[in-house]
């Protein structure tokens, strides 16, 4: 249940949080629209699958909840997201996944802990610089949005669990309020 009197009711979502603020948000869904949707140099898989291990690093069952559902309709295996989360180098991915996978969760985790040394692990791996980029700009985005939601008191309800493919869809158009 949320923290807030307004956001009460059984099964209050991210939907809930921005419907007040919708100027901001027609933004924010732009910007996320672009991002998660929009043509880049990595895959959609991609994104969505640091999208979901970002949140669950943030420990966001909401985020983490629909992302890893969103991944795995982009492509990726049910189950990559919950070894991801119990060991990186042990969890079936591809190998040049896991160094931009670590980088992303110290970036999550303990930002000011990162060095050269973690970067030149992703450049080793075969990512080039607009790759990097933009999973940085990824676990980024979803930082913010699992503080928003988990500052809210939103959390993942298994009775609304998989509506967020008709509600919000796989293409962020829910987050383009009042278009």
């Amino acid at each position: 249940m949320s923290f807030f009197p307004s956001l009460q009711k059984e099964g209050s979502q991210l939907k809930d949080i921005q419907e007040p603020f919708s100027d901001i948000y027609k933004m924010w869904g732009k910007f996320s629209e672009a991002l998660m949707r929009g043509p880049g140099p990595l895959t959609v898989a991609e994104r969505e699958l640091i999208a979901a291990y970002t949140s669950g690093t943030n420990t966001c069952s909401y985020c983490f909840h629909d992302h890893t559902m969103a991944a795995e309709h982009f492509g990726i295996d049910a189950g990559v997201l919950e070894a991801l989360m119990d060991d990186v180098d042990a969890a079936p991915v591809e190998e040049k996944m896991k160094p931009l996978l670590r980088y992303v969760g110290k970036l999550t985790a303990t930002p000011s802990k990162l060095t050269q040394a973690d970067a030149d692990a992703v450049f080793a791996a075969g990512w080039s610089e607009s790759e990097f980029h933009i999973a940085i700009l990824v676990s980024a985005r979803f930082n913010c949005i699992n503080r928003l939601v988990q500052g809210h008191g939103i959390v993942h309800n298994p009775a609304i669990g998989d509506s967020w493919k008709t509600e919000q869809g796989l293409a962020y158009n829910i987050l383009e309020l009042d278009q």
